[in-house]
């Protein structure tokens, strides 16, 4: 990928386009990210920068973390990731990795962890239909049929049903960057990004560019 950088969603908004198009718009706080180790060809086997984000308190990190982070110089951060950049080579240990990377019409793609919904049923799980509301049918949101007569008297595997809902990892993609906040590290994307309010997010250059 070209550039990438980690951000925590703020939340939504909507802003006015020169031409006064109304923008619905996703808020992310990204960066800065400090580089905390490039990896090498040599040394590690591929080429990819380590970046850690947003502090933490010292007495909440582990001594190897530790060890870690004071020898790139920086404090004890909260979210560590791995970067495949194509310049990986170019990056310093140290170095502040900002939202000014991105510009105003750039293509992304944003991962993110889903927002957990528990355990639901199949109608919202999978958006199956409901069940006759009148006569006395007394069969509304049920999955349905399960299994089969005496051949093969089992439960295929994959069938629709009951479950965990969400709290997985998503990209949308194809993103567009609308406007960068270079003081205050704050970028604006147009449409919304997986993910509830103060959720890591993975911007990176899109793959459908």
């Amino acid at each position: 990928m070209k550039k990438a950088i980690l951000a925590t969603k703020i939340g939504m908004t909507q802003i006015f386009a020169e031409d006064g198009e109304l923008i619905p718009v996703t808020v992310l706080q990204a960066g800065p990210c400090v580089v905390t180790q490039v990896k090498t060809v040599e040394n590690d086997g591929y080429s990819a920068v380590q970046v850690g984000f947003q502090d933490k308190r010292e007495k909440l990190t582990t001594k190897p973390m530790k060890g870690h982070f004071d020898k790139a110089g920086t404090a004890p951060k909260r979210f560590v990731k791995e970067l495949k950049l194509d310049d990986a080579e170019n990056y310093t240990v140290g170095q502040e990795i900002k939202a000014d990377m991105f510009e105003a019409g750039d293509k992304i793609d944003a991962t993110a962890i889903s927002k957990g919904k528990g355990y639901q049923g199949a109608i919202k799980r999978h958006g199956q239909h409901t069940g006759p509301k009148t006569h006395g049918s007394k069969y509304h949101r049920h999955a349905g049929s399960n299994g089969m007569a005496s051949d093969p008297s089992k439960v295929m595997k994959g069938k629709k049903m009951p479950g965990h809902m969400g709290s997985v990892q998503v990209t949308v993609q194809n993103l567009e960057v609308v406007r960068i906040d270079a003081e205050n590290n704050v970028i604006l994307v147009k449409g919304s990004v997986p993910g509830p309010k103060k959720a890591l997010v993975t911007l990176k250059t899109t793959v459908k560019a």
